[in-house]
């Protein structure tokens, strides 16, 4: 076998990609790349109770949209349990596991009489070292494997250091059950192995799984692979995370309006860092990850910190490319669909000229939508409520002398020429420039807050901008 560095994701199908997964995916993405090895992707299908093709669509989905592309075909685990069952059959004749048949009701008595002598509720390994000929006829049994007695069984973790398990509490776990199906223990170990995984990057709640699926590697005399357990993420109270923190699925993110690249970045110092610094393109992170660098503490999420993060990424993206992310997001946007709808060629070439001045204004595409909605706005404008108190009054009157000022500009209308316009108005009536581009900015958005008025004018072109200033006067 090849020493080439080999990462594997394995969710499970029984909902969403959701963040903390993502971030799974993500450490072993960079690993894998930055050492020039490969990801693999397994599907824990197992569950066939709670697993469903929708979650498989979901995670396949989630992943494609953050970047995050896995070498080779997908596997499923489930179908793959013919071999898990084959290596469990083969612990049993090499000696190493054996068959166990105690019912339900029996294996629970067993836990109660431990517990009521005040010892861990372990198997008691009764049938470890019986006779086969002993069986009871007609009783299928779990095949469970032989946990060494005694010394300890060490996880040389890259993250959390040297854990050590004492083998007494690692009592004779199932790996197959009666009625044939492989446990989750088991398959994990089987698939690691034949699909030549060599680091296995997962959250530290699986810690005490690696010592036990240690247990398996040894007895089938395979190498371990090298382990790194990653901390959970928590809220930003400190809480566990949930759906209240942002424990949401990674298609939620893509309708709150984050980028795929922000969204990494965000994830990526989530227990992770490289030195101070906190703004990294994707090629940055997967030059500096390294997985003995992720720290053991829990990670703290903290939406005000994405949002902010997100709004530095989309105002250093190149126009076009943040064109071409946000109208193949509209679909998942509020009021998305409807500037998808007007969003022919002139409305494109009109969002693309405005996208240097509503991206300043905006942290995430959600924004970004809202700023560009007077482009594509129907006349009359509908106003907001701060636009309709700035066309009050002698505002009227303004934006007459405004519309008359911008009617006479001749030549290409631009920025430049409408600016010179409104200032020469504005001086030769004794007003304010900002009296004056208040109520215009109002008339030609229905907002009172948007790009540089100017600018506004240009990209609205000069039949629209005068229509709609028209609107208000009449």
């Amino acid at each position: 076998m090849s020493d080439k560095v080999v990462t594997r994701f394995a969710p499970s199908p029984t909902g969403y990609l959701h963040i903390g997964g993502a971030r799974t995916a993500l450490f072993n993405w960079l690993y894998s790349h930055h050492v020039g090895g490969k990801m693999l992707l397994r599907i824990e299908d197992t569950d066939r109770e709670r697993s469903t093709q929708a979650a498989t669509d979901a995670i396949l989905d989630g992943l494609s949209w953050l970047g995050l592309k896995w070498d080779g075909e997908a596997i499923s685990q489930f179908e793959r349990a013919k071999r898990h069952r084959a290596v469990a059959e083969e612990l049993v004749r090499a000696g190493k596991a054996y068959y166990a048949y105690e019912t339900p009701e029996e294996l629970a008595a067993m836990r109660e009489k431990a517990r009521a002598e005040g010892r861990p509720p372990r198997y008691s390994g009764q049938w470890r070292d019986r006779d086969p000929s002993e069986a009871p006829k007609g009783v299928p049994g779990a095949v469970r494997i032989k946990a060494p007695l005694e010394g300890e069984t060490v996880v040389h973790d890259l993250v959390q250091g040297e854990v050590r398990f004492p083998n007494k509490d690692l009592d004779d776990l199932i790996i197959l059950r009666s009625d044939g199906v492989p446990t989750y223990m088991h398959a994990v170990v089987v698939d690691d192995h034949d699909m030549g995984v060599t680091h296995i990057i997962r959250g530290d709640d699986h810690l005490t799984n690696a010592a036990r699926q240690t247990v398996i590697y040894n007895a089938m005399g395979w190498d371990v692979p090298k382990m790194a357990h990653i901390p959970l993420i928590h809220g930003a109270d400190g809480a566990k995370l949930s759906k209240r923190h942002g424990a949401l699925g990674v298609e939620a993110y893509r309708a709150m309006g984050y980028l795929p690249e922000a969204l990494l970045n965000y994830l990526a110092r989530l227990g992770w860092s490289h030195g101070d610094d906190e703004v990294m393109s994707v090629e940055d992170m997967v030059k500096w990850f390294d997985i003995a660098d992720v720290n053991k503490g829990a990670a703290r999420f903290d939406f005000a910190k994405l949002e902010a993060l997100n709004g530095i990424h989309m105002r250093a993206m190149d126009d076009q490319k943040l064109f071409d992310i946000f109208v193949d997001t509209l679909p998942y946007l509020e009021g998305g669909p409807a500037i998808a709808e007007r969003l022919d060629a002139a409305g494109k070439a009109r969002l693309l000229a405005a996208l240097p001045g509503l991206k300043e204004r905006a942290k995430t595409l959600v924004e970004l939508a809202d700023g560009a909605a007077f482009l594509f706005a129907q006349r009359p404008l509908a106003l907001d409520e701060k636009a309709a108190t700035l066309l009050g009054g002698e505002a009227k009157t303004i934006l007459r002398g405004a519309h008359a000022a911008l009617s006479g500009v001749s030549g290409e209308w631009n920025a430049a020429g409408a600016e010179a316009a409104i200032r020469e108005f504005a001086t030769a009536g004794g007003h304010k420039l900002g009296a004056v581009a208040q109520p215009l900015r109002a008339a030609l958005t229905g907002k009172s807050t948007s790009p540089g008025v100017f600018d506004v004018l240009a990209v609205l072109g000069r039949d629209e901008s005068l229509a709609r200033i028209g609107d208000q006067i009449d």
